[in-house]
């Protein structure tokens, strides 16, 4: 991977389980890393959450608000609305 990783770091309990599965299926190019209490998703350029995605593992409506409750450190620009948080380098 070049230089242009953008990352989210989440603790590791249940619900940030969820989101990882659900950020690596839309997102096969990403790397997913577990390190002590935390999981480490990383990718070149771009990575996208999608609120369809994550209500689809949940089994429920999922506010994309939601994560921040388990967000320990991101990089990279955030672009964010109702249906999508996306990290990503312009």
């Amino acid at each position: 991977m070049s230089e242009q990783l953008v990352f989210i770091v989440f603790q590791d309990n249940d619900n940030a389980r969820y989101l990882a599965d659900a950020i690596m299926a839309d997102n096969p190019h990403a790397e997913m890393q577990h390190q002590p209490a935390m999981i480490r998703i990383q990718a070149d350029k771009r990575l996208v959450i999608n609120r369809e995605t994550m209500e689809e593992e949940l089994g429920r409506d999922w506010d994309v608000q939601e994560m921040l409750i388990d967000v320990i450190s991101i990089g990279g620009n955030v672009d964010e609305d109702d249906d999508h948080f996306i990290l990503e380098w312009n």
